[in-house]
């Protein structure tokens, strides 16, 4: 299901134009799970990082209201997304991700572009993730189509990979430390990113 979604998207974005142009890709590890943290102001983004990345495959964290709508829930489920309850975030917030990437799997979490309180939040999870599973976080920026209206109108689509790095922080302080990092490296990026799009 994964590798037909992605080819047709794929083929769809690129027809529109707004397939994502992408650099530092030679930042990504070419083997072994790693959480991939992309800003995030739509669901195109999410598209473009897939296609982008493919034929890896990421596992995408996706709050649990997706998986309850008819439809959409069972493609999520089918595109290898998994469930996260953001009000009450249990065990599984830690233990389905850190089983993925103890498998050489990526996992793929969108905290906000913004310094929004769930996208701080969002931020130290993927951190704690991190942390636990002793994986590689790697930072990366969209900028670009956000929605349908805007592939309509063959927006462009932008994206970026910074540098991998480990949380070798302990504890609560370790986590504050490295999430205040992946908040500055997302910055940025953006700011990178926004320098090479060409100037209509």
């Amino acid at each position: 299901m994964y590798k037909l979604a992605a080819n047709v998207v794929k083929v769809i974005l690129k027809l529109m134009g707004s397939k994502a142009r992408v650099y530092g890709e030679e930042n990504l590890p070419k083997e072994g799970g790693f959480i991939i943290a992309c800003t995030h102001t739509g669901y195109v983004d999410i598209l473009n990082l897939g296609v982008a990345m493919y034929p890896r495959e990421i596992h995408f964290m996706a709050k649990k209201q997706l998986f309850e709508m008819k439809g959409l829930g069972w493609l999520v489920k089918h595109l290898n997304a998994f469930p996260v309850d953001r009000d009450n975030p249990g065990p599984s917030v830690i233990k389905i991700p850190s089983q993925l990437l103890k498998e050489g799997k990526i996992v793929g979490i969108f905290p906000s572009g913004t310094r929004s309180a769930e996208g701080t939040d969002l931020k130290q999870g993927a951190i704690t993730i991190a942390q636990l599973a002793k994986t590689q976080i790697v930072p990366a920026a969209y900028v670009g189509a956000r929605n349908v209206g805007d592939v309509m109108k063959r927006g462009k689509g932008y994206l970026i990979y910074g540098e991998p790095f480990y949380v070798t922080g302990k504890g609560k302080e370790g986590r504050e430390q490295f999430t205040q990092h992946l908040e500055h490296e997302l910055v940025a990026l953006t700011e990178e990113l926004q320098k090479r799009i060409p100037v209509k």
